[in-house]
């Protein structure tokens, strides 16, 4: 499992560590994943989800995981979050 965020693509960066004596090691900043079930209110259920701490709070923000994912570029998205973008579009083509 690669520690990206499957919602906004963030994933490690690289830096140094510096010490006191001004050397530098390299190292890796790793987000902020957390393993999340988000709620669907076109599909009716949940969906599982790898996502980072700062995409939940967007998520929320933007209303929820239907709003977040109708607005979200699809080059950010991962293969499963695509495909979830895509049922609920054609769920909600379907309502209208």
């Amino acid at each position: 499992m690669s520690r990206r965020c499957e919602l906004t693509g963030k994933g490690p960066m690289t830096g140094n560590n510096v010490s006191h004596a001004n050397n530098k090691t390299k190292r890796r900043f790793l987000p902020n994943l957390n393993d999340v079930t988000l709620q669907s209110e076109t599909l009716g259920r949940g969906i599982k989800l790898r996502i980072s701490a700062a995409a939940l709070r967007t998520v929320d923000h933007r209303g929820g995981l239907d709003k977040f994912l109708a607005k979200a570029k699809d080059a950010d998205l991962s293969d499963n979050a695509l495909k979830v973008k895509k049922e609920i579009t054609k769920a909600q083509a379907a309502q209208a």
